[in-house]
């Protein structure tokens, strides 16, 4: 222990190791017993305990080790509480099986990718396991995963706890899946994360604080999850996304706060370091030989940044990309921006032209940017009052306000 640390001192150490250890100690707990409440639980206990201990005590020299101590002892007493007999006799025997070792050494071993797949079960609901990977890795509260979200807090409560219930009545062990399920079940944790992102992604300006938390806690997730498979070309190219997204927010918006499309960004306002990152990460993954979605997703993001180096588009470059992205997703998405990336290389009758391939695409109904896309093709064709109606339903869809004020100004351009 060092002694005479002060509540500060106290409260800053339990935030660090909360920020860097969390998900670590929780899918260490949660390993042994399958119950991911009941390790969250016993783990908040032991915070709870430490800023009462430490300001008095000193701050232990190995934190981790002293709340993994701590919050072993208190399921032990939840588990003594809750059974008895046999049953109990069983749970604690596999909850101290290799923990009070673990405990004194000073590296704890590190569970943490099993707990995403864990996270990401089939049998889990699609909508609930990025929120689940957010609370049980993070360690971010319902409330604030509600408000992200757009749910109320008790429904994503509930929901929470309900994913939580399946994942120890099914009794599944925490296990990385083996190499012919790992594809699969890593693309749920890849999906997971990126929703995640997108959430943050969401609030442009990053005004909205639950939201901009959200996309770091996104970036620390998908770092983690290169760190724990350093050898995944797919998870390299995720980091690389979502870094090459993070390092245009500064240009996403104007000095009134207004949007300004990528087109018409300052590649200046980039992060240099941010795009640096990402062009390792690229080539990173480049030479595992193993090209998927999320590769070639940065790989369009990348492509944009010649702009910034020359002060020219390449979209010949965003065009290929865009087919080589549709050959491995099918996606209508990639069909809108490949059109829009047609449109300033052949004009914009060509766009429209490979924009028809997803004309009847029913999901496309209520899908903003499809609208918004088409509205401005038309607009560029001379088809000013398909143009006009296109905008009025782009503008009904979109949620953001600087985003619908640019629709608008767009759509009263036409009449002028």
């Amino acid at each position: 222990m060092n002694s005479g640390a002060d509540h500060a001192d106290a409260r800053r150490t339990a935030e660090r190791v909360a920020r860097q250890s969390y998900g670590k100690l929780v899918a260490f707990l949660a390993a042994r017993t399958c119950d991911v409440a009941q390790a969250e639980d016993a783990l908040s206990e032991a915070f709870a305990a430490a800023l009462k201990e430490w300001p008095v005590n000193g701050c232990p020299s190995n934190p981790e080790a002293w709340l993994l101590t701590v919050a072993r002892r208190k399921l032990i007493d939840h588990i003594r509480r809750r059974a008895s007999g046999e049953a109990a006799a069983g749970d604690l025997r596999i909850l101290s099986e290799g923990m009070e070792a673990a405990a004194a050494e000073p590296e704890i071993p590190d569970h943490r990718l099993a707990l995403m797949f864990a996270c990401t079960l089939p049998a889990l609901d699609a909508g609930i396991r990025t929120p689940l990977m957010l609370q049980a890795v993070l360690g971010l509260d319902a409330k604030t995963i509600a408000a992200a979200f757009l749910v109320a807090p008790a429904m994503m409560g509930k929901r929470l706890v309900r994913a939580k219930s399946k994942i120890r009545q099914a009794g599944i062990a925490f296990a990385i899946p083996e190499a012919g399920e790992l594809p699969a079940r890593l693309a749920t944790v890849l999906d997971a994360i990126y929703a995640a992102f997108a959430e943050g992604w969401s609030d442009p300006g990053g005004t909205d604080i639950v939201r901009r938390e959200l996309t770091s806690e996104a970036l620390f997730l998908a770092d983690l999850l290169v760190q724990l498979l350093p050898e995944e070309p797919e998870a390299l190219g995720l980091l690389a996304l979502m870094l090459h997204a993070e390092a245009r927010r500064r240009a996403r918006r104007n000095t009134d706060g207004d949007y300004v499309p990528l087109a018409e960004q300052d590649p200046g306002l980039w992060d240099a370091a941010m795009i640096g990152q990402a062009e390792a990460l690229l080539d990173r993954a480049a030479l595992l030989g193993r090209i998927g979605r999320y590769q070639l997703e940065a790989a369009v993001q990348s492509a944009h940044v010649h702009r910034r180096r020359t002060g020219e588009a390449n979209w010949s470059e965003v065009v290929q990309l865009y087919d080589a992205l549709f050959t491995v997703t099918a996606s209508p998405v990639v069909v809108i921006n490949r059109a829009l990336a047609v449109a300033e290389t052949d004009g914009a009758e060509a766009g429209l032209a490979a924009m028809q391939a997803v004309a009847g695409d029913k999901r496309l109904a209520d899908y903003q940017p499809y609208w918004a896309a088409r509205a401005e093709l038309m607009a560029r064709s001379g088809a000013h009052d398909e143009a006009g109606r296109a905008y009025e339903i782009a503008i009904g869809l979109e949620p953001d306000p600087a985003v619908r004020r640019f629709l608008q100004r767009r759509q009263t351009a036409l009449t002028g």
